[in-house]
């Protein structure tokens, strides 16, 4: 039939789903080679994905990159062009439609019903599963408390303000008690100071509740903020996963750099490797770093060192340090004033290179020089794998 899916496993194709509830361990989530396609565009290619129970997963990716899509798979709202299979908490979920698996989601415009009242906002799931209106408003109630609404029960959507909104989506979505808390960008119709706010009652009410949450976002700031780890995808693939740390200390790829918003990536070629440390040549310049890449460096293959701003320091590098850093001579740009600290731009044989100086009373505007320790920046290749 037209639009069905395409199941595979190492027979082939089965028509099948397993509905016994399997040994249930640390793993509540498996999407294994999951494949979709809208047209000729391919919006996930051959992607696989696992979420331990309790933990705060995020997808992270630019527009297009196939987070939403994931997601929706996951949540039974969009039905793959090929998938292997998907478990959700031991159950085979590959064909069960949304109503059937033990997932809800909330969305970034919130969804809810403007004629109804807070109360039957929340309580709607529950409504439609038969549940009895007093036990349905007691549930309501209690996690009205839980999002920090005590009250407003009877409140009309629309005297709501946007964070009060939000949170509303929030406990309509866990009055159902799912096994896994999708989030589709939930924080984006938000304003800074609010989404900021947001960003720190969503930790805490995760590991208040200790629940599995998936949460997509093009932010990198709201993935540091608040992941266990982070899967950040591009044209429809995982480029890099791990912990937030890793991505923002150790990127395994140009592109993983410049989205996490390294602000200095200079472009050479690998003249050598030695006990993981890379040395890259730019120009006449030969610089060194952690080898952040996967697998090992060719001599002459294309490389990107990637160091953040606050992590250049201006002057003479220490004499006692020469053989643990990297010194550029410079010429001072524009200075760039940024309330906390100021940016100061550099001119040099190896490109243009921003330093951030928090110091106020260091004088930026004279520096010949600058450095960095070597183990302060990254070594990646130029393209993802």
């Amino acid at each position: 039939m037209a639009g069905d899916v395409a199941v595979m496993n190492a027979s082939g194709p089965t028509t099948g789903i397993g509905s016994t509830r399997g040994a249930v361990g640390d793993q509540i989530l498996e999407v294994v080679s999951a494949t979709h396609r809208y047209g000729e565009v391919t919006a996930l290619d051959n992607v696989s994905i696992s979420a331990r129970r309790g933990e705060f997963l995020t997808l992270l990716g630019e527009s297009g990159s196939g987070k939403t899509t994931l997601l929706r798979i996951v949540a039974g709202l969009e039905r793959p062009t090929a998938i292997n299979r998907i478990t959700i908490d031991g159950v085979d979920a590959t064909l069960l439609p949304a109503n059937k698996r033990n997932t809800t989601t909330v969305f970034q415009h919130y969804a809810l019903f403007p004629h109804m009242s807070v109360g039957e906002n929340i309580e709607y799931g529950l409504k439609v599963r038969g549940m009895p209106k007093q036990e349905r408003r007691k549930r309501a109630e209690k996690v009205l408390e839980l999002v920090r609404l005590p009250g407003l029960y009877d409140r009309r959507v629309h005297q709501l303000s946007g964070g009060q909104k939000q949170r509303i989506a929030l406990a309509r979505a866990l009055v159902t008690e799912p096994t896994i808390l999708l989030l589709d960008e939930p924080l984006g119709a938000l304003d800074e100071k609010l989404r900021i706010d947001m960003q720190v009652e969503l930790k805490e009410l995760h590991e208040r509740l200790g629940l599995t949450f998936i949460y997509v976002t093009h932010s990198q700031e709201e993935a540091l903020t608040m992941s266990d780890r982070i899967l950040l995808m591009r044209h429809g693939r995982v480029v890099q996963e791990g912990p937030p740390t890793d991505l923002f200390e150790r990127p395994a790829a140009r592109f993983v750099a410049e989205f996490m918003n390294v602000e200095n990536l200079l472009d050479g070629t690998i003249e050598s490797m030695r006990d993981g440390e890379a040395t890259v040549r730019i120009g006449s310049h030969l610089l060194r770093g952690p080898w952040t890449g996967r697998g090992t460096a060719e001599r002459g293959a294309k490389a990107c060192v990637a160091v953040r701003a606050e992590r250049i320091q201006l002057g003479s590098a220490p004499a006692q340090d020469a053989s643990s850093i990297n010194h550029v001579p410079c010429r001072p740009g524009v200075t760039i004033y940024k309330g906390k600290y100021v940016d100061q731009m550099l001119g040099t044989e190896i490109g243009p290179v921003k330093a951030r100086v928090w110091d106020r009373s260091m004088e930026v505007s004279s520096a010949s020089a600058f450095w960095w320790r070597v183990g302060d920046c990254a070594v990646t290749p130029i393209a993802a794998d």
